[in-house]
């Protein structure tokens, strides 16, 4: 239980003020508390505990209920009136009902009993901690909630998104053409319809085609057009969506899997900036920017040859990345807050935000769905729930039951030790997995080159 504490990052850096008036209690909690990698400050009464809680900032106060002076009860009245947000834990050797009920009606979050078991105390004291530190991330989310960006509906706050937003500023004001890459759900046709609303097109169309969705037949017809008679089904002439979009955007979304023979046509037409319609023998001049999404590893495809090197660089021009969910911290609680409004709106249900616990499963999720996965999810739990707020309950059990991967490499067992070639495997696959298994970005953080990654991970795949 102790090494568990110890290790747990929920204790790091936490501080507990511990107030009793018996020296020798409290030289013992000081101790155990340290042993454990929690700091620690002691006082012998209440008036000296509230001094201290004026002059610094602590996680958690644990104050015995029957001292001279002001008692346990007393100081948790006060310190509930200035600092609610700080936990208290009191301590008392009159376990009885009345007891407790006393201690939280006067601003506890728990108790616990003397004598005390101190591995239970450290139980008690890592969910304070925790309630703390939670407490702290929906803080910062309310003070950040009415942060609003020039760009709409792309919400957050964190580094990630900030350095996003600045981007968009100048892509915005720019003609070039923008590759959009990142993960499936992390919102790449949201960012190209910021894009088109703040460029000076935005009064043009903007459309979207998923070159995933066509067959290479009809993608090309739906690209260029066709005339009558151009093939079976064409009984009319048809304007092709370059023709569309004419002084306004065209999103290629799912661009990374448009055929190789689409994807000569593609060029031709982007660099002469003109379109033939399929069985006509004239060609058309089009005043379009084109910004493409995909959430492949276009690099890695090129070096594959199974994207055109030329068509990369024509399209790539600017380059976006959207940060995966995962990697946007108390981005996840502001979304799923988001959410949670919008959906008890459209269902008039009466759920106001997330109930304790929550908060702590979306951070520790992975999200490999990203904000569409978070919003499938917060949609399912806004009509599952029967309370006014989100509980855990409410998730789905893959979130409720998520538990962090981590590189495991022995412990102080000779024989649960690995060897150098098994922890550079395990880091691998440990990157490839945070990077959605794009092994340019895995190449990057590294610091090897991708036909290094791809020749490492080949030699762990059995043989045929």
């Amino acid at each position: 239980m102790r090494d568990e504490l110890m290790s747990d990052s929920i204790a790091e850096n936490a501080r507990v003020l511990v107030v009793d008036d018996e020296r020798n209690m409290r030289k013992l909690i000081e101790t155990d508390l340290r042993l454990r990698g929690i700091m620690s400050h002691a006082c012998g009464s209440a008036s000296e505990a509230f001094e201290a809680i004026q002059k610094s900032d602590y996680d958690v106060v644990l104050t015995d209920v029957r001292m001279p002076g002001t008692s346990g009860l007393q100081l948790c009245e006060q310190l509930s009136q200035i600092r609610p947000d700080i936990p208290i834990i009191v301590m008392t050797a009159f376990g009885s009902l009345e007891t407790a009920i006393s201690a939280m009606r006067s601003g506890a979050y728990d108790f616990i009993v003397k004598p005390i078991e101190m591995d239970l105390l450290s139980i008690t004291l890592r969910r304070a901690i925790e309630k703390r530190r939670l407490s702290d991330q929906v803080k910062l989310l309310k003070s950040t909630w009415d942060y609003r960006t020039a760009f709409g509906d792309v919400l957050g706050h964190s580094p990630a998104m900030r350095a996003l937003y600045e981007k968009l500023q100048q892509v915005a004001a720019s003609e070039a053409a923008v590759l959009i890459t990142g993960e499936s759900g992390t919102g790449k046709e949201l960012i190209a319809r910021s894009i088109h609303a703040h460029s000076r097109r935005a009064k043009q169309p903007f459309v979207a085609v998923n070159c995933a969705a066509l067959s290479e037949t009809l993608l090309e017809s739906e690209l260029f057009g066709h005339v009558k008679g151009a093939f079976t089904d064409a009984r009319g002439e048809r304007r092709g969506l370059f023709l569309e979009a004419n002084g306004g955007i065209l999103l290629l979304d799912e661009m990374g899997e448009m055929p190789m023979s689409m994807q000569a046509k593609l060029l031709r037409s982007l660099e002469e900036r003109r379109v033939r319609p399929v069985g006509s023998d004239k060609e058309l001049a089009f005043d379009v920017r084109v910004l493409t999404a995909t959430n492949r590893d276009l690099e890695a495809a090129v070096a594959d040859g199974q994207f055109r090197e030329d068509l990369y660089y024509r399209i790539n021009v600017i380059g976006i990345e959207l940060p995966p969910l995962r990697s946007r911290g108390v981005d996840i609680l502001r979304l799923a807050e988001h959410f949670v409004e919008r959906f008890s709106t459209a269902e008039n249900k009466p759920v106001t935000g997330l109930a304790d616990g929550v908060a702590e499963k979306l951070l520790s999720y992975s999200w490999p769905g990203n904000v569409r996965e978070l919003r499938n999810a917060m949609e399912r739990a806004v009509a599952l729930t029967r309370y006014d707020k989100v509980t855990v309950l409410d998730l789905p059990e893959r979130i409720q039951n998520f538990s962090a991967s981590t590189v495991f490499i022995g412990g102080l067992d000779p024989s649960e030790l690995v060897s150098l070639d098994e922890i550079e495997r395990r880091y691998i696959n440990h990157v490839l997995e945070a990077c959605a298994g794009n092994q340019t970005q895995a190449a990057r953080i590294l610091g090897l080159d991708r036909k290094t990654i791809y020749r490492k991970i080949r030699k762990d795949l059995p043989e045929d």
